[in-house]
């Protein structure tokens, strides 16, 4: 489902401030796979997503999504492959629209603009049943304004909306960073349930080693651009904290210095 290809990427090359944050890094995900990315600020993990999305192009190296080389697209072409949650809340929503509207426009990302009318009451009841099954009781507030909504029932919508129409990708950014550890873990929970039920292939970025131990069928840790570790299958449900800390020190060859992923 995605081939990422010995890709590399720098930043302000030619400068003092020239940083390579990709280097030669390759991953290839097959179809349903729930890959957690975890490791240090710098490892490359967000600059990855980031190149997958198509936010700049690569230096070199290819990205395949689904059988089609995406390498060369623009980010709003790659969309239609696409779902994406971000770190911060308020990103991914219209927050002066209401939350029906909201879903509205991501069930209608990639088709066809037109001069048709808005919400059809049968649309209307299927948002309702999707919301319904966040477990926040926003089916009964579908006509508030998404800016009214905290933090975490504004990740957790933002969350249904890059998956309502089930793309062939789904990247999450430290999509509960910024929650509270109670909310954190709800919104965890609905993605668990959307991946699961749709079988999404996903990339879930997290600074939380226990969090990217307990989700998904595989994990990856990065460091300086590239992958030092990647395990799956039974290894990986087996995995504690301190087991992952053992591996990335024979891989690295120096100890996990944030204090914030190792403890939660």
């Amino acid at each position: 489902m995605l081939e990422i290809k010995d890709i590399y990427k720098t930043f302000n090359a030619g400068t003092v401030n020239e940083k390579t944050a990709l280097k030669g890094l390759s991953l290839t995900l097959e179809d349903g796979d729930f890959v957690t990315v975890i490791g240090g600020n710098g490892a490359g993990k967000s600059t990855m997503l980031n190149a997958i999305a198509g936010v700049w192009p690569l230096d070199s190296g290819s990205i395949v999504i689904d059988g089609t080389d995406v390498t060369k697209l623009k980010e709003y072409k790659r969309a239609k492959f696409l779902g994406r949650v971000f770190q911060d809340p308020m990103t991914g929503t219209a927050a002066t629209m209401e939350i029906e509207e909201n879903l509205a426009l991501a069930m209608r990302r990639g088709d066809r603009r037109t001069l048709r009318g808005g919400i059809k009451e049968k649309e209307r009841q299927k948002y309702k049943e999707m919301l319904a099954t966040l477990g926040l009781g926003l089916e009964e507030r579908m006509t508030s304004k998404v800016g009214l909504l905290s933090g975490g029932q504004r990740q957790a919508l933002t969350l249904l909306m890059a998956t309502l129409k089930k793309p062939k990708l789904l990247l999450l950014d430290e999509h509960t960073a910024a929650l509270d550890p109670k909310t954190a873990a709800k919104v965890l929970e609905t993605t668990d349930t959307i991946v699961n039920r749709d079988h999404l292939t996903t990339l879930m970025i997290t600074h939380n080693m226990k969090d990217a131990i307990a989700h998904g069928n595989r994990l990856i840790m990065m460091m300086d651009g590239n992958i030092i570790l990647d395990i799956r299958g039974e290894e990986k449900k087996k995995l504690t904290v301190s087991d992952l800390l053992h591996k990335f020190e024979e891989a690295s060859g120096e100890e996990f210095a944030s204090d914030k992923a190792i403890l939660g």
